[in-house]
């Protein structure tokens, strides 16, 4: 990393020394990831698993993130971001070589930051750091089924985001995403918006996200086309029959105190996904989360988590369910650590199916997108290492 930046700074002096560049300016450029492999043993609908589950607790990554120096407190900024399945090496996010992130903007001390591109939307950045899912960086902590985002799956593309700078512990951010089809501003588009307040050991945040699907082309939609948002529906068959909505709304908000070695937290979430005439389904289905979560800090290395969420669907049909997470984390050294994790979630209730039919719940744990039977468990021991 070391050798990069220097050849960036030498790169610099000899621009500036001919003449070409600015001598005062500065640029860097940092090379990041993550690599994050575990054992799992999951229970499916289909019997017991056992797996090598690639990102236990964080997605595995590569990027790219830099900035030059223009002057005057203002920077030029950029982020490109790849992931990938740690077991196989495939490209995840439909492929795409940079499909985590990819945005470019700038930057200025009193104002905050202007990006575009392909990014996550303001809840994910604001709100979910300080949920369970974010404080425990541990994916068996979001919600069932993910129908919220709380594990940020979706990124938004084609998007605009205002970052505003900090004003004494509170911070906003705003974002827009067109749907870019002529003669229709209701379709495909995306727009969100959060704030988070912090304040010593109090932590407050909350947010709305709203995207629409695309028009069909004939008929009714097949599922979800938006040009904006993606990835909304990973999280297996609790929300698979709602991908032909009109719109998905989800408002979220959470809490968080640190009181000595005791990290807690609660939140709560609404994910609303609105039918019109092109949708398969007639009515509006409603997800309601609450979450409340403790984490214990035993010693600088070691720490220990515990969860539970509640999740009840109405509207189109009718739906519970319960879940419990717990896990363990060991830092091993600033850039190594190793955990296990497990969580437990009942169902109970009816879903729809993407066909249209009704059938008893299934237990979903997160956005791992696996359908257990009205019950699921899910243990996990894994490594994870940043560079």
């Amino acid at each position: 990393m070391k050798t990069l930046k220097a050849r960036l700074a030498l790169t610099g002096a000899v621009l500036a020394g001919a003449g070409i560049g600015n001598a005062h300016a500065q640029s860097s450029i940092t090379l990041y990831g993550i690599v994050d492999a575990g054992i799992s043993y999951l229970k499916t609908q289909n019997g017991n698993r056992f797996s090598l589950l690639s990102g236990g607790l964080s997605g595995n990554r590569w990027g790219l993130k830099g900035s030059e120096d223009l002057g005057g407190g203002m920077k030029a900024i950029f982020q490109l971001e790849s992931g990938f399945a740690i077991g196989t090496g495939k490209s995840l996010q439909s492929s795409r070589e940079f499909g985590r992130q990819s945005f470019v903007g700038l930057s200025g001390d009193h104002w905050g930051s202007l990006v575009a591109g392909r990014m996550y939307d303001p809840i994910v950045d604001l709100v979910q750091p300080i949920t369970a899912d974010g404080a425990g960086g541990s994916v068996p902590f979001a919600t069932p089924g993910d129908v919220d985002n709380n594990d940020f799956s979706a990124r938004v593309s084609n998007a605009v985001k205002y970052t505003s700078p900090n004003f004494g512990g509170l911070q906003f951010e705003a974002l827009v995403a067109p749907g870019g089809v002529a003669g229709s501003l209701g379709q495909g588009y995306t727009l969100s918006a959060a704030a988070l307040y912090a304040n010593g050991p109090l932590k407050l945040a909350a947010g709305y996200f709203q995207a629409a699907n695309a028009n069909a082309s004939t008929g009714a939609r097949t599922g979800w086309t938006s040009a904006t948002t993606d990835a909304l529906f990973e999280g297996g068959s609790i929300n698979t029959a709602y991908q032909s909505a009109h719109v998905l709304g989800i408002a979220q908000a959470a809490a968080q105190y640190q009181l000595g070695a005791f990290q807690l937290g609660a939140g709560y979430s609404n994910a609303r996904y609105t039918a019109d005439g092109e949708s398969t389904f007639a009515h509006t289905q409603r997800y309601n989360t609450g979450r409340v979560y403790a984490f214990y800090r035993v010693s600088p290395a070691l720490r220990f988590g515990l969860g539970y969420v509640f999740t009840d669907a109405s509207g189109d049909a009718s739906a519970r369910y319960n879940q419990v997470s717990t896990g363990a984390f060991y830092t091993l050294s600033k850039a190594t650590d190793v955990y296990a994790t497990a969580a437990f979630q009942h169902a109970s209730g009816e879903q729809r199916t993407s066909s249209g039919a009704l059938q008893d719940a299934r237990a979903t744990i997160s956005s791992y997108g696996v359908d257990g039977t009205s019950t699921q468990a899910i243990v996990t021991v894994g490594l994870r290492h940043r560079f």
